[in-house]
């Protein structure tokens, strides 16, 4: 009886193990590759993915000439060569954003080149034409001419949604070997203490960033644009995990203000702050330190004319928390002129709300420059009326006090290339002080020989008198 119930035991496992099998069939055959959902799918592949995205990242290939030095014993034994000149080239990635052939690149990739050549991840290349480039965002926009054909793009996505820990794909082409794909996460959402530019707010992953990799794709599952890379933080050069990336508002905003209105105006609030410190904070009866302190409203500015005083703590912009005043600024700056934005704030312990409608910073801008010339200690310096407007375009304080004449550049071989350097703030001249460039034309009467001068250089004032 003992040996029938044995084999009897025996044959019901067995059958469980043919069920067991018949079950496990499908998992060991060939499948449709998905995106990975969830932490227990990551076996899976991203190949759907790239296959989706990879074709509206493109090569961005710069060219520039460079004139080369000749030693003087090059010049002796050649009997006075001539400098050499030389085709510098150099490499980067773009993204398309438009399906007519926008594209969005680094404003470092084609920075000084003089001509760029686009091409396309199945290896069809295109001149281009350099639209727009922004230093200060670090972005520039390039077009390309498909004879109508349509060209895949990437959609933006909206980085509001974007979490700590999302996974993310960064496409480009590092060291020119050819289109590459790395994954990652998001390390951080929020960075502004990076020092790459002024309008800061970057997008943080571990995925691997290389050059090259500059002005190609950050994505996400999703198949959308979540940001632009552009730089890495390495002692070395290559890849250490920490990789930047431009949000894709700001990609967003520059495109649209490159394709509709030609140039990029950053919109202004008109106030300066401080990050707020932890007792700071709780002064305010917060339990934590965010928000930005405002220092400085200027005068019949956005900020002033909705109602904002100095001592105000703003908590955050549009329902996005801030926590410095770069922060601030770059999510102003993703709206256009003319636009509304919301700010909380905490005043006299009290929370409201307060609508500011942006403008551009006032008055003159690079556009007004003005070269001097004739027989003065001026002559050939480019000079400018300072304004908060002309102190946003070059990264200086709007809210710096007192009126002075901005030398925007000066001449080589000139007079004034002696004594000037762009940056220099000029205060006064003879005792005058000059708060415009009319009232400087006034001081350069051609019987004058002798110029005391007072000027404010890197934060330092210096004087001094000039004879000629």
């Amino acid at each position: 009886m003992t040996k029938h119930i044995s084999k009897l035991l025996a044959v019901a496992g067995l059958a469980v193990l043919a069920l067991l099998i018949v079950a496990l069939l499908p998992l060991f055959a060939e499948a449709e590759e998905i995106v990975p959902q969830s932490r227990t799918e990551m076996e899976l592949s991203f190949a759907p993915l790239v296959k989706q995205t990879s074709p509206s990242v493109v090569n961005v290939y710069t060219q520039k000439r460079v004139t080369s030095r000749v030693s003087p014993m090059e010049q002796f034994f050649s009997g006075g060569v001539a400098p050499r000149e030389r085709v510098q080239n150099s490499l980067g990635s773009g993204v398309i954003v438009g399906a007519d052939g926008v594209i969005v690149t680094n404003n470092h990739v084609v920075e000084g080149a003089e001509s760029f050549r686009v091409v396309l991840s199945d290896r069809r290349e295109y001149p281009a034409e350099l639209v727009l480039a922004d230093e200060r965002t670090d972005l520039a926009v390039l077009k390309i001419d498909t004879d109508g054909a349509k060209l895949p793009t990437l959609p933006y996505a909206d980085t509001r949604a974007s979490q700590v820990g999302d996974l993310v794909l960064a496409i480009g082409n590092p060291f020119g070997i050819g289109q590459t794909v790395t994954s990652g996460i998001l390390s951080a959402t929020a960075r502004t203490d990076v020092g790459i530019s002024d309008y800061a707010f970057f997008l943080q992953t571990d995925a691997a960033v290389n050059p090259g990799n500059s002005g190609g794709a950050l994505i996400n599952t999703k198949g959308e644009l979540v940001g632009v890379n552009t730089a890495i933080f390495s002692r070395s050069g290559g890849s250490n995990g920490i990789g930047f990336a431009i949000p894709a508002e700001m990609v967003k905003r520059v495109v649209n203000a490159a394709i509709n209105e030609g140039s990029f105006v950053r919109p202004w609030l008109g106030l300066a702050g401080q990050a707020v410190s932890y007792d700071m904070a709780k002064a305010q009866g917060l339990d934590r330190p965010i928000g930005v302190m405002v220092t400085e409203v200027y005068d019949d500015g956005p900020a002033d004319r909705a109602g904002l005083r100095r001592g105000d703590l703003v908590t955050d912009i549009d329902g996005r928390e801030v926590f410095d005043e770069k922060g601030l600024k770059f999510l102003a700056a993703i709206k256009s002129p003319g636009e509304t934005t919301e700010l909380t704030l905490l005043r006299g312990g009290k929370q409201m709300t307060k609508k500011v409608k942006l403008a551009p910073p006032p008055g003159a801008t690079e556009a007004d420059v003005v070269l001097l010339d004739g027989q003065n200690v001026f002559s050939g310096a480019r000079v400018v009326e300072l304004s908060p407007r002309l102190a946003e375009e070059n990264g200086l304080d709007p809210f710096q006090k007192g009126s002075g004449i901005y030398v925007h550049s000066v001449l080589r071989r000139s007079v004034a290339r002696g004594y000037f350097r762009p940056g220099d703030i000029i205060r006064s001249v003879n005792g005058v002080q000059t708060k415009s460039v009319k009232d400087l034309k006034a001081l350069l009467k051609p019987d004058t020989h002798t110029w005391n001068i007072e000027l404010e250089r890197n934060g330092h004032m210096i004087q001094g008198t000039v004879t000629l």
